[in-house]
């Protein structure tokens, strides 16, 4: 998704953009739900709106108008609510599968963007001057720049040397969607348990997207539970207040993990999204990091391609780092911190983080700055997160 977001961007602004994608879109129009879902702050909305791509997922997205954040069976609670701010939602909910149609759909219609798919990079050459790449297609490209968003695994973050510090949690991911018979009213939902975060996040119709984080050492058994038992644990979690649910499509399940790059650029080589960082997800904001990866680069290459300067080289690259690195590495701070805090059952620590939660919820000013986090909307934000063109 954020290759994808990338390759538009760069090319709707007048770049030539070659995407190289493992993907059919031919095979994903007609792929059926998987249970994958993604949380869209509204920062990355706009940028979606910006290159076109949210008019193709305006009727399928559900949008998030209040978020609500609780400790567990704990009576304190925080409460965002969009109106506060006066501006649009927190943000929108939208399944993987029609947010990867949108952005093929729209890939086809910008002048400029050769779209290779499904297609794999088969070799990868990295000189003084370009980059050739050959394809399993038999096709062959020749650019001044390679822009890596395969992911975690990059082979080719791997080859160019490019370290990584990482580190894994002791829990796992599952990862679901839920009917419900009550309807969810747009809000949020995240609660902190004792294993980690369970969060609710709202769908299209009565469905909630499901995140559960649990215990490494349980995770293989509440996997393995059949429909009726794994509905009987979900409800036990998530309570009565969305009436009777039950699961729909497959589940899934994800190791927790951290990961950062040691740099996010070699010799005309350039890395987004999750083959630069990957955060825990605690905080919803992994593909939306990589959103703002894919516009803050789009933003430094049209800026250097107008001053007529080689994309590929040292300086362009690094102003890119420059500007992403610091809010990368202080969400996975946050989201780290986060994670142990709200893991810690000791009484003192549970009751100190519950008034926390208690005292920002009655301090319009400083609730008003977290909601903007969650927005997406603090910082120096590239110009396509803002809404506004490259």
């Amino acid at each position: 998704m954020v290759g994808l977001t990338f390759a538009i961007a760069a090319a709707r602004a007048g770049l030539s953009v070659a995407l190289v994608d493992r993907e059919s879109p031919a095979t994903l129009q007609a792929e059926p739900f998987d249970g994958r879902a993604s949380a869209i702050a509204y920062s990355s909305q706009r940028l979606l709106d910006a290159i076109g791509v949210w008019r193709h997922l305006a009727d399928v997205a559900e949008p998030i108008t209040d978020i609500r954040i609780s400790d567990g069976e704990s009576r304190l609670f925080l409460h965002f609510d969009h109106r506060e701010l006066g501006a649009g939602p927190m943000g929108a909910m939208a399944e993987n599968r029609f947010i990867r149609r949108a952005l093929f759909a729209e890939a086809g219609r910008v002048d400029g963007l050769d779209v290779h798919a499904p297609a794999r990079l088969s070799t990868v050459e990295r000189g003084d001057a370009f980059v050739r790449a050959t394809l399993d297609t038999g096709a062959s490209i020749v650019a001044p720049l390679v822009v890596d968003a395969s992911g975690r695994y990059s082979t080719l973050r791997r080859d160019a040397g490019i370290a990584v510090v990482d580190w894994t949690y002791p829990q796992i991911a599952i990862v679901c969607t839920v009917n419900h018979e009550r309807p969810h009213g747009g809000v949020a939902h995240e609660r902190f348990l004792a294993a980690g975060p369970f969060a609710i996040l709202p769908l299209r119709g009565n469905r909630s997207s499901l995140v559960w984080t649990e215990r490494r050492d349980l995770a293989p058994a509440i996997l393995a539970l059949d429909e009726a038992e794994f509905a009987t644990e979900i409800r036990q979690r998530l309570g009565e207040f969305l009436g009777a649910t039950t699961v729909e499509g497959p589940r899934w399940s994800f190791p927790l993990a951290v990961h950062h790059a040691e740099r996010y650029s070699d010799q005309r080589l350039v890395l987004i999204g999750d083959a630069a960082h990957g955060v825990h997800p605690i905080a919803g904001q992994g593909v939306n990091l990589g959103f703002r990866d894919a516009a803050a680069l789009a933003e430094v290459l049209i800026d250097a391609s107008r001053l007529g300067l080689d994309l590929g080289t040292s300086p362009v690259l690094e102003r890119y780092e420059r500007w992403r690195r610091f809010d990368n590495t202080v969400l996975i701070a946050v989201t780290d911190g986060l994670n142990r805090l709200f893991a810690n059952d000791i009484p003192l620590v549970k009751l100190a983080r519950d008034l926390g939660l208690a005292a920002v919820n009655e301090l319009p000013a400083l609730k008003r700055f977290f909601m903007s986090h969650a927005r997406g909307t603090v910082g120096k934000l590239p110009r396509l997160l803002e809404g506004r063109a490259l």
